[in-house]
This record gives structure tokens, C-alpha cells and sequence, in this order.
């Protein structure tokens, strides 16, 4: 047995798990994340990166790589329940001329799948200086009040090691091992159904719109089912709902799965490649916990949602990115221990969001008997992904509104909230706010603010910008006199509209006071 050192090891290897590597990495926050699995994920799901999420890959210099990903449906998204491709429509979610871009963000969206999305990531993180390893599990751990030590071990060889570690992040899955270790447990609606997923290969480029991901929900007197294309040409997805206690994975040979591939296409002589086909249970859970002293859960190991909504692999970035920054700032001694708890705070009532959302969207889409006043009302996707709310010590909240989204579209600049994208001139270049935050940044129009000294930790960037359109007073809320206090996240951490007293100590009192010293 040898025993190695790391500040943290990340337990998983998928989008939430290498997620949390790349921004810790990013950070020069010593990383070990291990994998049991052979490599990064090599099915086409969790497709599709929202403004937000690609705003976080902006920061990690990958937002290109990723995008690119979508090629052959970057055009935009199309939803529709229907019969089967070419048959009744019941309802259209997407038209194929909705704009899904609306100038929000700086980025567009994505329709990259994971099998693309994660090798990205992969790369990026070792590039950073994580060491990220396969085949390599998790055999058990234990924490103290100064760190944690896990017994791992490489599958190949069986050969076994220690490492000891400030913290851990679980990004072991739904499965995962860890929650369970912790005993925490999980709530809400459970296993909703199960389904046989069909990988396979055909031309059916002159039924499926051009240029878009195309995405049907079909209810048939044959079947339940999703048909959806990805970035992979001729490489399209197919899932069937089906009994667990009346059939089994080995009821579904490709025989059977080509025949229901001819109904789904109204296709009658396709001859399909069947790539893959598996056995997979949609659930809707939040677990009551994300912590538990030094461990941290992120993605599927926090909260398992429906697909419908296409917000599970958003979260799992979102999740990984959240608690990177936070874990780097206190173990870079910019931050107290307290800055750890907004985690939970921040994180878990989003998840309770995107699963209510995603379980009403299952309701409207998948399973129309099972509506009723226990459903939730349907989200409005644009609030969920840029309008959300954080409450936590992280945050100087001092109005009394109890939102928790805004309309994006007419933001407030509020603490809490997204700092909104403006188009700003910086240093000679016109650029977005966005690509101002890579740290601790004050936004302000007035030099009195600019002249704040805050000499401890963290490092606070107050750039010179000039507001040309007058949207960044306005969305703001800092008029010409006030500074706004952007997180590294690009969370509106604090706001003072008014003239400074003394900068210094106000901004110093406010970072103060948000990072938990």
C-alpha cells in the first residue's frame, strides 16, 4: 500500500466530476479525480448546453470545443409529441423557427452530447494539472476535522493505496457509493419509468429537419418513446418505455428493436445498425443533503432529474463549477470555512427547481394521465437557467422579495441574481461583462469606487469600462454613482447604489462579510 496527497479527489469522472477538475485545476488546486469506468462516457446524452453553461466553459477556455460538437445541429432546436415522425402531431414545443439565442448571453447555445462534451473537459483538466484516472475506484473513506482519506484502488491490478485529502467531491452518479456511505437520504416522486435505450445508426437526414436537433416525444399505440438525432451523422437515439416486471433487456434483441424503429420513422423498409441497447430508469429524486462535513455531492449524486428539460447535465456543470471556486477560495485562504456552507444553500433549492420543472415537462410530454393539481406548474426555462436566485451567507440579499427567478430579460442586478450580459468598452475592446469576471470584480461607472484599496485576499479587479449604451447603469442598478461586487461565478454578491463613504471599507466589509472571514 502507498499512499499519495491531494487538496481534493473528485470521485467520478462524468460532466459534474470533471467539471469540479477543470475549475479546481484552474484554480492551482491540487486535484485527484478517479473513475472505476474503462473512460469518459461514449453515449450521445445529456445533449445540449444552455447560455448559462456555456458561459462557465467560456471561463474554462473550452466554449469553442464544445460548440463544436454541434455541428450538423446548430441551427437551433425542434420539439414535438407526435405519433411518429410523419404522423399526428399532438403539440409543439420548439417550432423549428424559434430562436433559442436571444441576447442574453454572449454565448450561444449548444447541442454537444456528452460523449462529445466530456472528452473536452478531460483534456482541459489534465492540461490544467489534474490528474484525472480511469479504471481507478473508490473502496471506502473516512474524515476527520482536518481532511479526508480514501482507500482506492486500481481495478486492473487490484493493487490498493490511500490518499489523503482536504476535501472530497462525490460525482459517483445516481448509484454512487458515497451518498450512501453518508446515509443520506434522497426525496421525491422516485423511479417514473423505465426504458430500453436504442444507440443506432440510419440515414434519415429527409425526415428530421436540417441543421437542428430534432427531438420527438411520440406517444403510439405501439409504444411510449423519444426519437432524437445527435452531432454524429446517420447516429441517431431511440428509447422505448417498457414493463421491468413484465419484460427485461433480453426481451429487446435488434430484431425487435428495428421493427419498432419502422413504426417510430414511418420508415417500413429501414434497415437500421443497432449500435447499442440498454436498460435505463427516468427518476425524479433531490437528496437532503449535498454536504456532510469535508464532502461535497455534485450532478446525479445531489439530484436525479428527468431528461425532459434537458437541464441534468447543465446542473452537474453548474454544480461542478460552484463548488470549485468555493473549495479553491478557502483552501487558497481567501475565505473562512463559512463560505462552504452557500454550497447547500445555493445549490439544493435550484435542484428542487429543475426536478419540479422537469417533472412537469415528463407530465406534459410523457405521461398526460398523470396530470393534476399535485403537478408542478411548468417552468419557464429562460428564468430557471439565467434568472435563479442564490440566498445564502455568500450573498447580501436586503430586499424582502421572495422569488426565486426573475425575468432574465429584465434583469435587476440585485445581489443574488446572474450579473446580466452588457456590452461594455474595456481596455480599447467593446467586450461583454461576462469576460470581465474571472475573479472578484467590482463594477462601478464612478472613480470614487474605483479608488477602493482592499488589500487582502482575494486579489478585487475594478475595471475601467464605459457604459456607450447606458445598459449597464440600468441593468445594474449602480446608475453613475453606485458599484455592484461580481463573484467569480458572475453572481451579483453585493450592491450599493449610493455614492461611496469610504470605499475601502465598504467593499472591504462586504467581501468580508461574503466570504465567511
Amino acid at each position: 500500500m502507498r499512499d499519495e496527497c491531494a487538496q481534493v479527489v473528485v470521485v467520478g469522472a462524468g460532466l459534474g466530476g470533471l467539471s469540479a477538475a477543470v475549475f479546481l485545476a484552474q484554480q492551482g488546486i491540487g486535484v485527484l479525480g478517479i473513475s472505476k469506468h474503462r473512460g469518459t462516457s461514449p453515449h450521445p446524452k445529456a445533449a445540449g448546453q444552455t447560455h448559462r453553461t456555456m458561459e462557465l466553459l467560456r471561463r474554462a477556455g473550452v466554449a469553442d470545443e464544445v460548440l463544436a460538437g454541434s455541428a450538423g445541429v446548430a441551427g437551433g432546436l425542434v420539439i414535438k409529441v407526435a405519433e411518429s415522425l410523419r404522423g399526428r402531431v399532438f403539440h409543439t414545443i420548439v417550432h423549428e423557427d424559434d430562436e433559442l439565442d436571444t441576447g442574453l448571453s454572449p454565448e450561444r447555445h449548444g447541442m454537444s452530447g456528452q460523449d462529445h462534451v466530456e472528452p473536452v473537459l478531460l483534456r482541459r483538466a489534465r492540461e490544467l494539472g489534474a490528474d484525472v484516472r480511469f479504471e481507478t475506484e473508490l473502496v471506502s473513506f473516512e474524515q476527520d476535522d482536518d481532511g479526508v482519506t480514501a482507500l482506492v484502488r486500481d481495478r486492473p491490478s487490484g493493487r490498493e493505496w490511500t490518499v489523503r485529502a482536504d476535501y472530497l467531491v462525490a460525482a459517483d452518479g445516481h448509484r454512487g457509493a458515497v451518498r450512501e456511505a453518508l446515509g443520506i437520504a434522497r426525496q421525491g416522486r422516485g423511479p417514473l419509468s423505465h426504458h430500453i435505450g436504442v444507440v443506432f445508426d440510419a440515414d434519415l437526414a429527409d425526415h428530421l429537419v436540417q441543421d437542428r436537433f430534432t427531438l420527438f416525444y411520440l406517444r403510439n399505440q405501439a409504444f411510449t418513446g423519444v426519437l432524437a438525432a445527435t452531432n454524429t451523422e446517420r447516429r441517431n437515439v431511440f428509447t422505448v418505455e417498457y414493463d421491468p416486471a413484465r419484460e427485461s433487456l433480453a426481451d429487446y434483441p435488434p430484431q425487435r428493436c428495428a421493427e419498432l424503429l419502422r413504426i417510430a420513422t414511418d420508415v417500413p423498409d429501414l434497415e437500421p445498425d443497432i449500435v447499442e441497447v440498454t436498460a435505463w430508469e427516468m427518476a425524479a429524486w433531490v437528496s437532503d443533503r449535498f454536504r456532510s462535513g469535508r464532502v461535497f455531492l455534485v450532478g446525479d449524486a445531489a439530484k436525479v432529474t428527468p431528461p425532459t428539460g434537458g437541464l441534468g447535465g447543465n446542473t452537474a456543470i453548474g454544480d461542478g463549477h460552484d463548488i470549485a471556486w468555493k473549495l479553491a477560495a478557502v483552501l487558497k485562504g481567501e475565505a473562512g470555512p463559512g463560505l462552504l456552507d452557500s454550497y447547500e444553500a445555493e445549490r439544493r433549492p435550484y435542484a428542487e427547481l429543475v426536478v419540479d420543472g422537469s417533472f412537469a415537462n415528463y407530465v406534459q410530454r410523457f405521461a398526460p394521465h398523470l396530470a393534476g393539481p399535485d403537478v408542478p406548474e411548468p417552468i419557464d426555462p429562460l428564468r430557471l437557467v439565467l434568472g435563479y436566485r442564490c440566498r445564502s451567507g455568500a450573498v447580501l440579499v436586503e430586499d424582502d422579495d421572495p422569488a426565486p427567478m426573475e425575468d432574465p430579460a429584465q434583469p435587476s442586478g440585485r445581489p443574488g441574481f446572474r450579473a446580466p450580459h452588457v456590452t461594455v468598452e474595456h481596455d480599447g475592446a467593446v467586450k461583454s461583462t461576462v469576460d470581465l469576471f474571472r475573479g472578484w470584480t467590482l463594477l462601478t461607472l464612478n472613480p470614487d469606487w474605483a479608488a477602493a484599496d482592499v488589500t487582502a485576499p482575494p486579489a478585487l479587479d475594478v475595471p475601467v469600462v464605459r457604459d456607450t449604451t447606458g445598459e449597464l447603469a440600468k441593468r445594474y442598478g449602480i446608475g453613475e454613482e453606485g458599484a455592484s461586487l461580481i463573484r467569480p461565478d458572475g453572481v451579483v454578491a453585493w450592491l450599493d447604489p449610493e455614492r461611496p463613504t469610504d470605499a475601502t471599507a465598504q467593499v472591504t466589509a462586504a467581501l468580508t462579510a461574503v466570504l465567511s472571514r
